[in-house]
């Protein structure tokens, strides 16, 4: 089937969803571009202020379980608006925190919307178009994000010098607004409404509301503790400990969620984990890099995030097309082969081959950033209709606990070699490990047998990719 043989309701589903994560990029990048600004009014230094970008890592995993759960029982498109307003309330709570704690807790409020959001706005534009299409409708989905990243850093340009950091957060209560829109304008996913379960025998039977559902409940608030101190700095000798019981805690998630096929949830993890700690430590300390190495004001600032986010949005697109041609592992792991070349030459430069820095960092968002558009249709593929939106957001955002770790790593290893030495290195190491995960197809291996559902519903050429 060809795109411009879909249907008008199918172009709605993805324009709304579209315009979401749009909202939910522009939302989510604000703390990165202020980071400096909060920094000095909190009296905080980049270690700690980089907790803040942390912050809202370490709810994603219960938002993409919780409203991914929703969206399995009743329906993808309530579960995508809830998390639209949630991180819209979220944002608009980090424009009146008062101390370092109280903008933790209102970023990670912000984390669970944007959690919700990924897992039910790619799930329901994968279920509303035809299979065939479907890398190309999580590739060209994902261009969003950068979009809204741009329409940030310009928003920062403009507001921050005249007025206050406060300002752009308020501003990140728009999306509620498109919530109210969008409610009167969807329908439904086509796939999910086939599939629609005559009980509620589902994710959320299994995990919310079944017969373990309080001893869930539990174990989500000690996972939860352990990841606030963890990432807030104030785990003390406790961190090994800690880590690991926040691990058992998403293994029994995933043990409920997948049944013998765990294994394969707990390799996408992994894999997803490795794939943000190759792009997080730019994406959350690039303007922080910027400013203080390169001293650009916030207009150059702005302007050099405008060509990044650009080249996100391009990648994504080339990379969901490509995806469907050539096969999503084939075009994930060439992409992130190119930015393990291209990151070294961004950060060797100075401040005065401004040009040339927008040109390479272009080409490294194309391929680092761009090319997890495929991430979504690799990790949706492993599961069936009925949990495959909070397996979805379940998986991606566990793993997406390494952008978490990422800014915190970035911001320890530059104490010894300078910042654009430490983003360097890390994004450049896990380019390529990540590529090494996909390539030799490490969840697949690790599950030993291919999932039945994949096997009734696709080619074993299209499987193996």
């Amino acid at each position: 089937m060809r795109i411009r043989d879909l249907e008008p309701r199918q172009r709605r589903a993805f324009f709304g969803a579209w315009l979401g994560y749009l909202l939910d990029g522009f939302d989510f990048v604000l703390i990165t571009l202020v980071l400096t600004e909060v920094a000095d009014e909190f009296d905080l230094n980049l270690a700690t202020a980089a907790t803040l970008v942390s912050a809202a890592f370490v709810s994603r995993w219960f938002g993409g379980l919780a409203l991914g759960a929703i969206g399995d029982r009743f329906g993808r498109k309530p579960a995508m608006l809830g998390s639209i307003l949630l991180f819209s309330l979220g944002s608009l709570l980090c424009g009146i925190s008062w101390d370092y704690w109280s903008l933790f807790v209102f970023r990670a409020l912000v984390g669970l919307g944007m959690a919700g959001e990924y897992g039910s706005s790619t799930t329901y534009v994968m279920e509303s178009w035809p299979k065939d299409l479907r890398n190309r409708a999580s590739g060209w989905l994902l261009s969003a994000y950068p979009v809204g990243t741009i329409l940030a850093a310009q928003a920062y340009a403009v507001i921050v010098p005249r007025t206050s950091w406060r300002w752009l957060f308020v501003l990140g209560l728009a999306p509620a607004l498109l919530a109210l829109v969008l409610r009167r304008t969807l329908t439904e996913a086509d796939e999910w409404v086939a599939n629609k379960p005559a009980e509620p025998a589902t994710s959320s039977s299994k995990l919310l509301t079944g017969p373990r559902g309080p001893l869930n409940a539990v174990v989500a608030v000690v996972v939860a503790v352990c990841l606030v101190l963890v990432f807030s700095g104030h785990a003390g000798p406790w961190y090994p400990l800690l880590d690991a019981v926040a691990i058992a805690g998403f293994v029994t998630f995933a043990v409920q969620l997948t049944g013998r096929n765990w294994p394969v949830a707990i390799g996408l993890m992994a894999v997803v984990f490795c794939a943000f700690l190759t792009s997080w430590p730019i994406q959350a300390l690039l303007p922080t890099y910027l400013k203080d190495d390169l001293g650009f004001d916030t207009g150059a600032v702005a302007t050099a995030l405008t060509w990044a986010g650009l080249g996100y949005a391009v990648g994504s697109v080339l990379a969901g097309s490509l995806g469907d041609r050539f096969g999503t592992r084939t075009v994930y792991v060439c992409g992130l082969l190119g930015a393990a070349v291209l990151v070294t030459p961004v950060f060797a430069l100075t401040g005065d081959e401004v040009i040339l820095l927008w040109i390479l960092l272009f080409c490294l968002q194309a391929t680092s950033q761009g090319v997890s558009g495929l991430l979504p249709k690799f990790i949706g593929d492993h599961y069936p209709v009925q949990t495959r939106a909070a397996g979805l957001g379940f998986t991606y955002n566990v793993g997406a606990l390494g952008g978490a770790v990422a800014p915190l790593a970035g911001a320890r290893i530059s104490e010894n070699l300078g910042l654009g030495t430490a983003l360097a290195v890390l994004a450049g190491s896990l380019a390529v490990i990540t590529a090494l995960l996909v390539a030799f197809d490490v969840p697949r291996r690790l599950g030993r047998t291919t999932i039945l559902e994949l096997q009734k519903t696709e080619t074993p050429e299209r499987q193996h990719q």
